[in-house]
């Protein structure tokens, strides 16, 4: 097996190419520059740190090690949730929410995956359970981050049309359904887009990164199979759940729309 070791030297030629995109970018004054470079640099420094840490977790391959890991990057996903939010809930509850929703939509298709299909013992084996973590956690943040705004955006957009419908003595399941409806699907197009063109568009990450590595492009393949397909329905399901959950939070049990649960809103 033939592994190039990648230098800094080697790095830095990639580095060029944003450079040089960079003055491309403040030569059409687009406005992007300063978040281009402070984005690459953030992505660059923070996997250097999460290398440093899989170095030192696949040297412990403790259990306590790997859910704390684990932890840490579901609570940053929940920060970055809110943080894409135009239109977030009062309070802590979108961060609530979304942790809820991918922590057991994420979590435990992690685990159906390490105990069922992937059958590694034992199940916290870092080599395995941190990046099948990761990948179906950072998709499914974004799939519920996507569908949480649209929700809350949509059904402030259409308050009026909700609450004629609530007068009439609808329940709020059916006087928003149209909106909860398109929540949920907005936060699938992403992850089945992705499934229609990987193969024939694009070659995966991990499938990429195994074959670099010099894995058999078969057994490559399989795994891309495996996270693509663990990946579509751990975004399902946290996706649906978050909808649901804030869908009911933006309603009392009187079936009265509370705008005054959204930021900036008071009625």
């Amino acid at each position: 097996m033939n592994i190039v070791t990648l230098s800094p030297t080697d790095l830095t030629f990639a580095a060029i190419l944003i450079l040089l995109l960079g003055i491309v970018s403040l030569k059409l004054r687009l406005g992007q520059t300063k978040q281009l470079f402070i984005a690459s640099l953030r992505c660059t420094v923070q996997l250097l740190i999460m290398g440093f840490i899989l170095k030192l977790l696949f040297a412990a391959a403790s259990p306590g090690a790997v859910v704390v890991m684990a932890l840490v990057m579901l609570l940053s996903a929940g920060q970055a949730v809110t943080s894409r939010m135009h239109r977030p809930l009062t309070g802590k509850w979108t961060y609530f929410f979304g942790v809820a929703a991918m922590f057991l939509s994420s979590f435990t298709v992690t685990l159906y995956a390490l105990f069922i299909i992937i059958d590694i013992s034992p199940w916290y084996t870092p080599q395995y359970a941190i990046p099948l973590l990761g990948m179906l956690l950072g998709n499914t943040m974004t799939g519920v981050a996507l569908s949480m705004d649209t929700l809350t955006t949509t059904v402030y957009q259409s308050k009026n049309m909700i609450e004629g419908r609530l007068i009439l003595g609808e329940k709020w399941r059916d006087a928003a359904q149209e909106q909860i409806r398109g929540a949920i699907r907005t936060g699938l197009t992403p992850i089945i887009n992705s499934m229609a063109t990987t193969g024939i568009v694009s070659l995966p990450g991990m499938m990429t990164g195994q074959i670099l590595a010099g894995s058999p492009p078969m057994v490559a393949v399989s795994y891309q199979i495996l996270i693509m397909l663990l990946i579509a329905a751990g975004t399902g399901f946290g996706v649906i759940l978050a909808v649901q959950i804030t869908a009911g939070h933006l309603f009392d049990q009187r079936h009265r729309l509370r705008l005054d649960r959204l930021s900036g809103d008071t009625v």
